[in-house]
């Protein structure tokens, strides 16, 4: 089954991202620390990370060509965030720090036994877009416009200069935002997390819950990752459910994997594959992340995407 729409030609970017950076301070420890104790920690990294920074960044190794739009802030850890992305090839010229703003962080605690981590993050108003700040003019300039709807009216803007120009949109979504409900229409590709879509429309029954999504708003695809179990998609009225890859090596680190579950199925998308083949390569994108701390840090390249996908890794 292919996808249900036909991107654009001739644009500057396959992938334009609008939204959220980080800098990411992981910690790993030997278990999950108890409240109130005290525990020694196994290592500790510094790295760059944030849902749509981190999926530029995948898709660019990937051979795509990507803009990232979003607000730093003028700290280290601002041109710490914005050096890695052009490091990577990433078109930054719609990026921008903002004076006196802190960059986003997270301080992420990653239980070395199994990978899994927890994320306390903060994000500094000042970075927030208003409608009117949104750069609505590169929406046109990519295939896909991809973004988090944490500054919802200005993903409007965004997403409706896209659907003007012909360019799909695709969202990644986990919280509740005000606006939502004038958003999600004009979105062709939704992707959440397992919990999200029951938060969203109230139904438990997975496949219920994507059929109602589906229903109310319209999107061509809608899906979620299950975590290290794989992925449920809903298209043209089927359900393609899609297994995980074994973490080659073993898992150490689960940030960013759904970012990196984004990065290959928008990479399917951009190939011309089938909605099969994309959500195996999605899966696999996001098995390959895992083998290392941080959320970009073991993001494949081609070579290795093709290597897991014949087997072999």
């Amino acid at each position: 089954m292919y996808f249900p729409f036909k991107l654009p030609e001739n644009r500057d970017f396959d992938v334009v991202g609008f939204g959220t950076n980080a800098v990411d301070y992981l910690v790993i420890v030997p278990e999950y620390p108890a409240y109130d104790s005290k525990i020694e920690l196994t290592d500790y990294v510094q790295a760059a990370g944030g849902e749509i920074a981190t999926t530029m960044v995948g898709l660019r190794r990937l051979g795509a060509k990507t803009a990232y739009v979003g607000r730093f802030g003028d700290d280290r850890e601002g041109d710490f965030g914005l050096q890695t992305l052009r490091d990577e090839g990433v078109d930054v010229a719609f990026a921008e720090q903002i004076e006196n703003a802190r960059t986003q962080i997270a301080f992420i605690i990653i239980d070395e036994r199994t990978g899994e981590r927890t994320v306390i993050w903060k994000r500094d108003r000042k970075l927030a877009y208003t409608a009117p700040e949104a750069p609505a003019e590169i929406a046109a300039r990519g295939r896909i416009l991809h973004f988090t709807p944490h500054d919802a009216r200005a993903c409007l803007a965004m997403a409706r200069a896209a659907r003007a120009a012909g360019t799909i949109v695709s969202i990644d979504i986990d919280n509740l935002f005000d606006g939502l409900d004038e958003l999600l229409p004009l979105v062709d590709i939704f992707v959440s997390s397992a919990a999200f879509p029951e938060r969203l429309v109230g139904i438990k029954d997975r496949k219920a819950a994507l059929r109602e999504i589906r229903a109310r708003y319209g999107c061509a695809v809608v899906g979620m990752t299950l975590g290290e179990t794989g992925s449920l998609l809903f298209c043209e009225d089927e359900f393609v459910r899609t297994d995980g890859f074994e973490v080659p090596g073993g898992c150490r680190d689960t940030t960013g994997a759904g970012d990196s579950f984004r990065v290959g199925l928008l990479h399917g998308v951009l190939e011309g594959a089938t909605v099969e083949e994309a959500a195996r390569m999605a899966n696999a994108v996001a098995a390959l992340k895992c083998r290392a701390v941080g959320a970009r840090t073991s993001l494949p390249d081609r070579p290795e995407l093709d290597a897991l996908l014949k087997g072999g890794l």
